[in-house]
């Protein structure tokens, strides 16, 4: 059964409501528009507020879909993180959109809220910490997921937990590699 969940997980990840919604409502293939990339965030650039919202909902309710199904399954909360990583491995690398996805942090964010409802205060104090000093949202967003395993293990006492959590962040962060390049370069 677990093994079903976790490939259940990663199609789940693999539904990709950046390129459905802007193919429906906007008649567009975002893959070939702005960025190139079928997040929320380049669909909101590109068709304003409401596909932002409509794209990161989705992104976020993969997150949200896999961790309630473990739970209803009483899954251990390992196996709901390795299924959240599955998620946001489906949406990184879709096997729908030939391995060319999203970064992930939608699925993320919506997935890690509902299974520890704590990290919505760790993520918001972490960001307006961040965002303080370095005034960019793509790089306060990445450090204050940091806390996250932090938090995880003094709510929890689970090593195991916090690894894997360490191990969606590493994921998280390889995705946005790139652009953690281009925004962490001196300027010249």
């Amino acid at each position: 059964m677990i093994w079903f969940y976790f490939i259940f997980s990663y199609l789940i990840g693999s539904i990709m409501f950046g390129f459905l919604i802007t193919k429906i409502f906007y008649r567009k293939d975002i893959r070939v528009q702005g960025s190139g990339n079928v997040g929320a965030r380049n669909a909101g650039r590109l068709h304003g507020k409401t596909a932002f919202v409509l794209i990161f909902l989705g992104d976020a309710l993969k997150g949200v879909l896999v961790i309630l199904v473990a739970r209803y399954l009483h899954f251990s909360e390992t196996i709901q993180l390795v299924g959240l990583a599955l998620a946001i491995m489906g949406h990184i690398k879709p096997i729908t959109l030939k391995f060319k996805g999203g970064k992930g942090i939608s699925t993320f964010i919506g997935g890690i809220i509902v299974f520890e409802p704590l990290m919505v205060p760790v993520i918001i104090l972490g960001f307006s910490i961040f965002y303080t000093f370095i005034k960019s949202f793509t790089l306060a967003g990445l450090g204050a997921f940091l806390f996250i395993p932090v938090v995880l293990f003094i709510i929890n006492n689970d090593w195991l937990s916090c690894l894997i959590a360490l191990g969606i962040i590493a994921m998280l962060y390889a995705a946005h590699a790139e652009n953690l390049k281009g925004r962490l370069k001196p300027n010249e």
